[in-house]
């Protein structure tokens, strides 16, 4: 899921920069307006564990790799898929400038696909679902179509590129994800957005407990 600087053209890349930057900028602006002393150590922790959890890889041929996201978690506690782009984005430039893990001319590709993309998809679909499905089964449900729709964007990419052809791309890509977004990220999510709810619904925003005020 992290495309390095060798995948793709720099003419295609910074195409991707121009869409994700308008995000990144939106985000930044959303973080100054909504969080506060109590949200940055909250935002701070989910950056930590989704740094960790973007650690495990699981190779899927083709030069390339799979993993969870994490984007549609922080979306759901904070009520807004800009969090989720702010705290990716996070995540890329550290693990891109420090660890090397992801290219730097193509982080506006890997901002797109897994804070926007992914956290956008996820968001609304939980959004879209958590009266029908719970919050639980809400949860579980869009994280797994972020996750998934971030993987086949990512082929698309990838393919257009040049790097492998769009179909065995497709391929690989989107079931080795479709299957870490069940046994995963879908997972993973539902449990962290369940056990939230039941011992701190006050970390919880208020669009997702759907209360008046913060907390159930």
């Amino acid at each position: 899921m992290h495309i390095p600087d060798s995948f793709m053209p720099l003419s295609q890349a910074i195409i991707y920069w121009v869409i994700a930057l308008p995000f990144i900028f939106m985000s930044v602006k959303w973080a100054r307006k909504e969080l506060d002393d109590t949200k940055v150590p909250i935002l701070a922790a989910l950056a930590a564990g989704i740094f960790a959890i973007q650690a495990l890889n699981i190779p899927i041929g083709m030069g390339t790799s799979g993993h969870m996201v994490g984007a549609v978690l922080v979306a759901i506690i904070f009520g807004s898929p800009m969090a989720g782009v702010l705290v990716l984005t996070l995540v890329l430039l550290v693990q891109g400038f420090v660890f090397a893990d992801g290219g730097i001319t193509v982080m506006g590709a890997n901002i797109l696909n897994m804070g926007v993309i992914s956290g956008f998809a996820g968001y609304y679909t939980f959004v879209a679902l958590k009266n029908k499905a719970g919050i639980k089964g809400a949860s579980f449900i869009g994280a797994w179509f972020g996750l998934f729709m971030s993987s086949i964007v990512c082929a698309v990419q990838l393919s257009v590129a040049g790097t492998f052809p769009l179909v065995a791309g497709l391929a690989a890509m989107g079931t080795f994800h479709l299957i870490i977004g069940f046994v995963g990220e879908g997972l993973i999510t539902a449990i962290v957005i369940t056990a939230i709810q039941k011992s701190r619904p006050d970390l919880l925003d208020s669009s997702v407990t759907g209360t008046n005020g913060v907390g159930v």
